[in-house]
């Protein structure tokens, strides 16, 4: 069990270092596609209706809404998969596993979002962002990880892996509570009824993993149209699909399947079409606007100082233990790479602003100024810490 526990991590390891290089390079080609010759037709093809009116609220389909409401759906039924896995049988399937890394989160969260706030003044246009620098992308910052080479040891990438985990499970629920409006009662029961049907499909011990995709696919409809983001359909279809021990349960086999087109299509995609923003007009004083800062300094600041400080604070109360192997500088090194929100921040930033494009360019240049400097400077650390 221990051997085949080892294989799954590590290629889940392997998986989202390439996958967050791959990202590093689509965000960087959106930025460029967003300043150059090129740039009208980036945003024109971004914006293209190719497809019905699946919800009133949406409107026609874009090539844009297909990335950020279906196929980020996929990308939640990933991160559901792994949150399972881990659960049922993985770095968080006891009280003691889970002590660190809930406690690691749940600071990395909160302190980013009461920094934004305190340097935002809690202003009302932008009172709704202060989830945006609550996130970690996972695949960036192991990306990053990556790039520092193996003198990291293993103990502190399975930390990174597992706080990112606990992280996008309170993002998730930050989604579901915080970014839904309007509930359409009778999409919201059809909702409800696919997933007890898909419940009751693994009750009936149903080991086939397609009928659960067909059931998937039901339940995004129903939740597009019901008011709740349509990328929580991905979570809820993965609590139901049947866990078990070995890599032939429905669950691994799912996630084996999605993971490299995750990692390597689906991730970058969204960083492509998400991270374009254009910098005519723009100027260092874009850097200090309130939005732009407050989602900039609570990345960077913020996470850091959450993170690190719950872990040593747990550690002197012999609350829980460090990662083992590790020198406070390298854990320190860690807590700066969780301040790459990227993905996760994007994608919240879109929630947090529906249809405001200028305040969605702020959010942007916030998250790229965040994510690179705490990528840079955690990457730094890890390099010269010993």
């Amino acid at each position: 069990m221990a051997g085949g526990k080892r294989s799954i991590i590590e290629a889940f390891l392997a998986d989202e270092a390439a996958g967050g290089i791959v990202l590093i390079a689509a965000a960087a080609l959106a930025m460029i596609a967003a300043n150059s010759p090129f740039a009208n037709t980036y945003f024109h093809l971004l914006h293209t209706e190719t497809g019905p009116v699946l919800s009133p609220k949406l409107g026609p389909m874009t090539v844009h809404l297909w990335i950020n409401d279906a196929l980020m759906a996929v990308f939640f039924l990933l991160v559901g998969l792994e949150i399972k896995r881990e659960l049922v049988g993985g770095e968080l399937a006891t009280a003691e596993k889970r002590r660190l890394p809930v406690i690691a989160a749940v600071a990395g969260m909160a302190v980013p979002a009461l920094l934004y706030i305190a340097i935002t003044g809690g202003a009302a246009e932008v009172r709704s962002g202060w989830a945006i620098p609550a996130a970690t992308d996972i695949a960036f910052a192991i990306g990053v990880l990556a790039l520092a080479g193996p003198r990291v040891p293993a103990s502190l990438k399975l930390f990174l892996t597992t706080v990112a985990i606990v992280d996008d499970m309170g993002a998730v629920a930050i989604i579901a509570l915080f970014y839904t409006h309007g509930l359409a009662l009778a999409a919201l029961g059809g909702a409800a009824a696919v997933a007890v049907a898909m419940i009751a499909l693994n009750r009936f011990g149903v080991k086939t993993w397609w009928p659960y995709l067909i059931g998937f696919a039901a339940l995004w409809y129903f939740v597009l149209l019901s008011g709740v983001h349509a990328t929580i359909a991905g979570v809820v279809a993965a609590m139901a699909i049947p866990g078990g021990a070995g890599e032939n349960s429905p669950l691994h086999r799912l996630e084996h399947m999605l993971s490299p087109w995750v990692a390597f299509a689906i991730v970058p995609l969204f960083g492509f079409a998400n991270a374009g923003v254009s910098l005519a007009g723009m100027c260092l004083a874009t850097l200090a606007q309130p939005l732009v800062l407050g989602i900039a300094l609570a990345l960077l600041l913020g996470k850091q100082a959450g993170i690190f400080a719950s872990v040593r604070l747990a550690a002197t109360f012999k609350i829980a233990q460090p990662p083992e192997g590790a020198s406070w500088a390298q854990i320190y090194g860690i807590a700066l790479l969780c301040g790459v929100g990227f993905t996760m921040s994007l994608f919240i930033g879109g929630l947090a602003f529906p249809g405001n494009e200028a305040m969605i360019d702020q959010v942007k240049v916030g998250v790229l100024a965040g994510s690179i400097a705490s990528a840079l400077m955690g990457f730094a650390v890890l390099k010269i810490a010993r």
